[in-house]
């Protein structure tokens, strides 16, 4: 079977994998200072990183990432013609493949960063996420940029969520 990506699998999270442990493996690296950071698919990755390898990495910071695809069932692979497929499955799959499938792993802090008007990723996603961190006592700190859209539209919005991310790392 070939690795699948995005809600079928996001394989191409073993990527950030091999990428962390070679930066561990270099004398002039601190392997247990480790962070990682990202926006959008980017925040996706983080949020893996931080649900499936907290060993690795210790902190992160999550620009309005996707943390359940489920959510999104126009992006669960469900054709759209005669032979419909399973489209439960489909959802199942997707779900296995967000980072809130393996959050009970999830113990190194993250910063999340989110315009609430965000009409590319749900703003719902930040909530929920937080909420399920909340939960189980996971520590982690929020951003939330009112009336702004995912790419941040103002100098200021950006300006506040790059400060927070560099004190927060």
């Amino acid at each position: 079977h070939p690795a699948k990506g995005g809600s079928a699998g996001n394989s191409e999270y073993q990527d950030v994998v091999a990428g962390a442990k070679f930066l561990q493996a270099l004398p002039q690296v601190d392997a247990g200072r480790l962070g990682i950071w990202g926006g959008s698919y980017g925040g996706l990755l983080t949020a893996h990183a931080l649900a499936h390898n907290s060993d690795i990495f210790k902190v992160g910071v999550d620009f309005h990432g996707v943390h359940d695809w489920s959510l999104y069932p126009g992006k669960v692979n469900r054709p759209q013609r005669y032979e419909q497929g399973d489209y439960e499955a489909a959802l199942k799959s997707a779900f296995d493949s967000s980072p809130e499938a393996a959050i009970a792993g999830w113990t190194s802090p993250v910063l999340l960063i989110h315009g609430d008007d965000d009409r590319n990723v749900r703003f719902d996603q930040t909530v929920d996420l937080a909420r399920r961190l909340s939960a189980q006592g996971t520590p982690f700190a929020e951003l939330i940029l009112p009336n702004e859209i995912h790419g941040f539209l103002r100098y200021d919005s950006w300006l506040k969520a790059d400060t927070a991310a560099v004190r927060f790392l």
